[in-house]
């Protein structure tokens, strides 16, 4: 990844490089900009990922408009990089909003919130169709941050996670010490956990010392790349504690009001393209990885019982309506959320065929 920086290359980089020639009269008589965008990512798929998206930019501004993505703390730590792109030391970031919900919970309902019975697909229809980004807006607004936010790449849902033993009841978890974040962590805690927050790098040495009992961090693909097989061999898919999430890139709201038209239309197109493709290249990556997992690594795969997902909901259910008493403000977005999902899933399950009949027709063994 030849675009990635160090630190002391972005300290010395400036905004702006040599022309550019382009097949866009728009444009071409326009200088290069670039934008320095850290993500919240060591490596793996979802640096990868971050590349994607500033290689779109970059491709369809035929150059005029680059991206160049830094890793992981290559200027400031994850939890400052909204504060760092606010003040104009980062011109982006490339992250998901679980990683400053600290700053006000409404901001998991972006991403990590309850799953009313819709995927990520569809909560990337509520912002882009629902009234989503207008409340983000306004979010922000409340906040006072000065930065502009475009939302892509929804992801599967992301597995309960690694246990030393297979989980089949809800009351296994009372007591486990379990990493997660965001919202989801006051859901565990509901549900009796004890919750440790870790970044990614962190999750596979703490449940090889000991500190924590049970992990999870996204996906089969980046669990593999963690190394979570050499300490656990029980995996557990299917889980509502983060069923719907996806990435948020965010930018200086004066840098990119100083864009031109024609640049602001490429993120943000490019935002949009990120969206298909995210989901089928990852997903093929993520089916690839599940079958080492189980072939080459020697792990149980399981899926989560109801059961434990039915006590996942009903404990969604006291942390939402806690919040929601507390800040109008996110019983606002609920309100929005809710109306949008039960619109949409409405039709969608009314209308989609059992796709796991047809699967099975074809595939379960006899």
């Amino acid at each position: 990844m030849s675009n990635i920086l160090n630190r002391r290359n972005f300290l010395r980089g400036s905004a702006v490089a040599g022309a550019a020639t382009l097949a866009t009269p728009a444009l071409a008589q326009n200088a290069t900009t670039t934008l320095k965008m850290q993500a919240a990512w060591g490596g793996g798929i979802f640096l990868e990922n971050a590349q994607s998206f500033a290689n779109r930019v970059n491709e369809m501004s035929g150059g005029s408009l680059t991206i160049e993505v830094l890793s992981v703390d290559s200027v400031v730590k994850t939890s400052q990089m909204q504060d760092a792109v606010h003040r104009g030391v980062l011109d982006a970031a490339h992250y998901v909003t679980a990683y400053w919900y600290g700053k006000s919970k409404s901001a998991s309902l972006f991403g990590t919130g309850p799953c009313f019975g819709w995927s990520s697909q569809e909560v990337l229809g509520w912002i882009y169709a629902g009234g989503g980004q207008e409340l983000f807006d306004e979010l922000m607004a409340e906040l006072q941050l000065n930065v502009v936010s475009f939302f892509n790449s929804p992801m599967p849902a992301q597995p309960l996670g690694w246990f030393n033993k297979q989980i089949t009841d809800a009351d296994q978890m009372k007591g486990l010490k379990y990493r997660t974040v965001g919202l989801a962590a006051d859901v565990m805690l509901e549900m009796g956990m004890s919750v440790v927050q870790l970044p990614g790098g962190e999750i596979q040495p703490a449940m090889k010392s000991g500190l924590i009992d049970a992990a999870e961090f996204n996906n089969p693909t980046s669990d593999r790349d963690f190394g979570m097989q050499d300490v656990s061999k029980n995996y557990m898919l299917a889980s509502y504690h983060q069923s719907q999430e996806f990435f948020e890139v965010t930018i200086n709201k004066d840098k990119f009001n100083a864009l031109s038209p024609e640049h602001q239309a490429i993120i943000r197109n490019a935002s949009f393209a990120e969206n298909s493709g995210f989901y089928w290249g990852n997903t093929k990556r993520y089916s690839d990885d599940l079958i080492k997992l189980q072939e080459q690594d020697g792990v149980s795969v399981h899926r989560t019982p109801d059961s434990v997902m039915t006590a996942q909901l009903e404990a969604w259910d006291v942390v939402a309506k806690r919040i929601a008493d507390e800040d109008p403000f996110f019983a606002k977005v609920m309100d929005s959320q809710m109306a949008y999902a039960k619109d949409v899933m409405g039709y969608l399950n009314l209308n989609q065929p059992n796709y796991q009949l047809a699967y099975d027709h074809y595939f379960k063994k006899a």
